[in-house]
């Protein structure tokens, strides 16, 4: 659909390339932009660049992560292989080059998480407006973009508004960087979604992911605060196991939350939305198959005999989870290692390898590390970021439909295709 918004501008513009939203992909799409000689103008609706950034990584901001490529397009969806012209444009080693350039060291940690070496997120949206301002990019904050100009299917102007005054913003190109819904207090409320729709583009359902789960009953509630480590937990839909992930999870108020939470929530969310029953099933023993475990129980008991087994437990579990063992398996904690049955036994084998959970939600946008859907891919041309529709427009980073699990993925993303949108929108308008 080709959409006019405003009267025709003239042809003699000031701005070469106009960048919406001064997040990641933002910040990389002017930067390159003005890198390459263009006259480039980045507006941001919040009172600071990098809003978002700031916060990422509680504030330490995970970079990106040093797995090969054919991994990192793994923990991508729904369509990793979109990203294959962008990654070989511009990957981990460039962002990081780019912030080493800027005195920003990094330091690669569990799971191949590449964090700034002074664990401050502010020291990268610092060193990245340095770059940008050295481009001679302008930034204008506290500017909203309420809408595009597209004349006969090319962009032609932006419609801007600052302390209550609206302006008409001509620029050869415009890329759309305005991120996705989650956290929408760092300015992420959805607008690139909307200037999508106005210009033609399937939106795809936009919901949260990398977000925490609520669930039923008071148990988790009993253990809030308690992180476990090293453990695995299941996703059942319908009684059918969908997926897995190791690592680490922490109990909340109102369910779980961490990694491999936040990593299964993806799924989780669209079953949950197809009406599905969802149960999380966490094996609190990964280590030992049943039979090796029991034989361990076995020897504890046998070792421990006279001891009450609120004592015995604690060789077994964290201390709070210790009453929630015993109150859901119907246990007094002051009967004797010696006294346990062989039934008894069994119902703590069953419980440590099968802590289940029922999943009744998830938490709002403004729990959500990112936001899954967004503008198909099948309407972007991968190799420059332009959208199939319309010429000169172009889309970088969430607003794009493409997320990843947690681990720096879901930055490269905006780093490398912003780069990539910036670059294009000067080489598009040389050639």
């Amino acid at each position: 659909m080709q959409q006019a918004f405003f009267k025709k501008m003239p042809q003699q513009y000031k701005y070469d390339v106009i960048v919406i939203g001064a997040g990641a992909a933002g910040l990389l799409a002017a930067g390159r932009a003005g890198e390459l000689g263009a006259r480039v103008l980045l507006l941001e609706k919040m009172s600071q660049p990098g809003r978002k950034l700031m916060i990422t990584g509680k504030g330490r901001c995970n970079i990106t992560n040093d797995a090969p490529l054919q991994k990192f397009i793994s923990h991508i969806q729904p369509n990793g292989r979109f990203l294959l012209p962008a990654f070989s444009s511009y990957f981990k080693e460039e962002i990081i080059d780019l912030l080493n350039r800027y005195g920003l060291k990094t330091i690669i940690e569990r799971g191949g998480r590449i964090f700034p070496s002074g664990g401050k997120s502010a020291d990268i949206v610092n060193a990245l407006v340095r770059w940008v301002c050295d481009n001679h990019v302008e930034i204008r904050k506290e500017t909203k973009v309420q809408g595009l100009s597209i004349e006969k299917g090319i962009i032609k102007a932006v419609e801007a508004w600052k302390d209550g005054m609206k302006s008409i913003i001509n620029a050869s190109s415009v890329i759309v960087c305005t991120g996705g819904k989650s956290y929408p207090a760092t300015g992420s409320t959805g607008d690139g979604y909307r200037f999508a729709s106005l210009a033609g583009h399937t939106i795809e359902p936009i919901r949260q992911s990398l977000v925490p789960l609520t669930t039923s009953g008071k148990i988790a509630g009993k253990l809030q605060g308690l992180t476990l480590k090293n453990v695995k937990a299941a996703v059942f839909s319908d009684g059918k196991k969908r997926k897995e992930e190791f690592g680490e999870l922490l109990f909340t108020d109102f369910g779980l939350s961490g990694p491999i939470i936040l990593t299964l929530s993806r799924l989780i969310v669209d079953e949950i939305r197809d009406h599905k029953n969802v149960e999380i099933s966490i094996d609190l023993k990964p280590a030992l198959d049943e039979q090796k475990l029991d034989a361990r129980f076995i020897r504890d008991l046998n070792d421990n005999g006279k001891q009450s087994l609120g004592n015995i437990f604690r060789l077994w579990l964290p201390v709070k989870m210790i009453p929630v063992f015993l109150e859901i398996l119907s246990i007094d904690p002051h009967q004797k290692g010696n006294q346990v049955s062989g039934k008894e036994r069994k119902n703590i084998l069953n419980l440590m390898k099968g802590f289940k959970f029922r999943i009744t939600g998830y938490r709002p946008f403004s729990e959500a590390i990112i936001t899954a859907g967004g503008v198909n891919t099948d309407e972007i041309n991968p190799k420059t970021m332009e959208s199939k529709l319309i010429k000169n427009l172009y889309f970088a980073g969430e607003v794009l439909d493409l997320d990843a699990d947690t681990g720096g993925y879901n930055l490269q993303i905006a780093w490398s295709t912003g780069w990539l949108a910036g670059n294009s929108a000067v080489q598009n308008k040389v050639n």
